[in-house]
């Protein structure tokens, strides 16, 4: 593919590639799909589209890579960012990675329709990978056609960018351009396929290295490779940990350690904003502790530990949303059993898996605390109030995300609330939280009624001002995630050609712990008529 002349501000763009600098490439420059070995990553170049289209953009991300938001508006940058031209110093490639899927080694997986363009220095020095992702074939597309539809393309967008405001780690987006062109899709794989219009993401992060990089290298006892691969992200992604000419085995002890720990902190995360991933396998886990491949991610509606997004995992569940930290010890347990040949030694390995598990209780129970509003986690008195809690959650259809800004609201009132937590009218913050309220039975009432007396006891122990409690609960609690059918109802509108809700629901997730009146209608629980209907709830693994 031929480079073209920059312009605006994309000639500014200062790419360092040393990915593919510093790492072995394949040594076949055919685009053909085939088993690669000995190699980090194959070149090859996005596969040109008929007519590109600007959807939507993130201004936030336009700023971290220093480009000036005019450039956006010109020909140039699209054509640029759906695959249509390179800038000069780009050097496009596919990784080659594989991976446990569904707890089972899959083999070569590889970036089947995402090709790195490069990494670029931002103005503040910081390293920033370019991947578009549905820019076409690549060696490791198997049976695929490496190719993205608008609709999965705008919810990864959307989730990306959400994810970031919400302080969850997270891969970002820089764009999202449409092709002109249609891509047949089977969506629930049941023999009904459809054409649907294609599109191309831009996904930005300091690096798209996975679990299944190193993964590969180890099944393939690739082992030189495995310790330049493990010495290229240490010295590049990890620079507190000193490498030296001559790395040692601390050297990737502690390299170990830290992926654990940033793995911990994501999957809480997670869990405090009731996220639910739906397809953690290991070539989906990011090296560097970010939420990355928004699949059929969803948020909880009424909160059930057992539920996923997943069509695909509908029957084992495997990645359900109570399960999520357990399932990112089990990777962590493949990466470690990837890079044992760095060590040698299963003792410290062991060390850090046992340490993930701390540092996950840790977080976990300070990440509670301040979703209920307490100063500091204290484990005689809030673990029975949290365990009673998340017993009475699932027992009736409750809007994780409403209630707990619902309980902010209680939070406030906590000066009556002992003596009348019964009140149907001190409680009315919470009832908007609950999809069926002919489920509040009597029974239940009481019991809710008992754990609110007990948390307002509990609140009236640390002392804080009602409304410094109140903001304190709102700043970690949404008010506004991306829930599924608001992103249904925004791709509905954009497969016309109508792109008015994007922009409006990625204003509105620019600030989710804030009251927005106007967009109040983005903050709604999910209506009954999105209970089944697809991509409102369940997804497929389908692009």
């Amino acid at each position: 593919m031929a480079t073209h002349p920059a312009s605006h501000s994309l000639d500014s763009m200062s790419f360092d590639n040393v990915f593919t600098r510093e790492l072995p490439a394949d040594p076949e420059s055919s685009n053909t799909r085939r088993q690669v070995l000995d190699s980090c990553y194959s070149r090859v170049s996005p596969t040109p589209v008929a007519a590109p289209q600007l959807v939507a953009w993130s201004a936030e991300v336009c700023e971290l890579l220093g480009i000036d938001p005019e450039a956006v508006h010109s020909d140039h940058f699209v054509q640029v960012f759906a695959g249509n031209r390179l800038l000069p110093d780009m050097d496009p490639y596919a990784m080659c990675y594989g991976g446990h899927q569904f707890g089972n080694w899959a083999g070569q997986l590889g970036d089947g329709r995402a090709i790195n363009l490069g990494e670029v220095l931002n103005p503040a020095g910081e390293r920033a990978a370019l991947q578009l992702k549905g820019a076409g074939l690549t060696p490791y597309s198997r049976t695929a056609d490496g190719l993205a539809v608008l609709r999965s393309s705008l919810r990864e967008f959307l989730c990306s960018e959400a994810m970031f405001h919400l302080g969850v780690p997270t891969t970002r987006a820089l764009s999202l351009i449409t092709t002109g062109e249609s891509v047949e899709r089977d969506m629930f794989y049941d023999g009904h396929p459809q054409n649907e219009p294609g599109a191309v993401l831009c996904r930005v992060a300091p690096s798209f290295i996975r679990f299944g990089n190193f993964e590969i290298h180890a099944a393939r006892q690739e082992f030189e490779l495995l310790k330049r691969l493990a010495d290229h992200t240490i010295k590049n992604h990890f620079p507190l940990i000193e490498l030296g000419d001559t790395p040692t085995t601390n050297a990737y002890i502690k390299w170990f350690n830290d992926v654990c720990e940033r793995t911990a902190r994501m999957i809480v995360h997670w869990m405090r904003v009731g996220f639910v991933h739906g397809v953690m396998n290991t070539d989906n886990m990011s090296i560097l502790g970010l939420t990355i491949d928004y699949g059929p991610y969803g948020w909880l509606e009424n909160y059930d530990p057992n539920w996923t997004p997943n069509t695909t995992d509908a029957a084992g569940r495997r990645y359900r949303f109570g399960q999520q930290s357990a399932i990112a010890h089990w990777n962590l347990l493949q990466l470690a059993n990837a890079i044992y040949p760095l060590i040698n030694d299963p003792d410290p390995l062991e060390n850090a898996l046992s340490n993930y598990a701390t540092v996950y209780a840790s977080e976990w129970n300070q990440m509670m605390a301040a979703k209920l509003g307490f100063k500091v986690w204290d484990e005689d008195r809030d673990a029975p109030l949290i365990t009673e809690l998340h017993d009475l959650l699932p027992l009736v259809e409750t809007d994780m995300t409403l209630f707990y800004r619902g309980l902010a609201d209680l939070a406030a009132k906590r000066s009556t609330l002992q003596d009348n937590a019964g009140d149907k009218g001190l409680i009315s913050p919470l009832l908007d939280a609950y999809y069926v309220p002919e489920q509040l039975t009597n029974d239940y009432r009481a019991r809710l009624d008992a754990w609110l007396r007990a948390y307002s006891a509990r609140l009236n122990q640390d002392g804080l001002n009602a409304e410094t409690c109140r903001e304190n609960m709102n700043a970690v609690n949404p008010k506004y995630v991306m829930r599924n059918y608001l992103a249904q109802l925004a791709i509905d509108k954009a497969e016309t050609g109508d792109f008015t809700m994007v922009h409006e629901l990625l204003d509105t997730m620019r600030h989710p712990y804030t009251e927005q009146p106007a967009r109040q209608a983005f903050a709604e629980k999910r209506p009954d008529w999105a209970r089944q209907r697809p991509g409102c709830s369940m997804l497929s693994c389908s692009s």
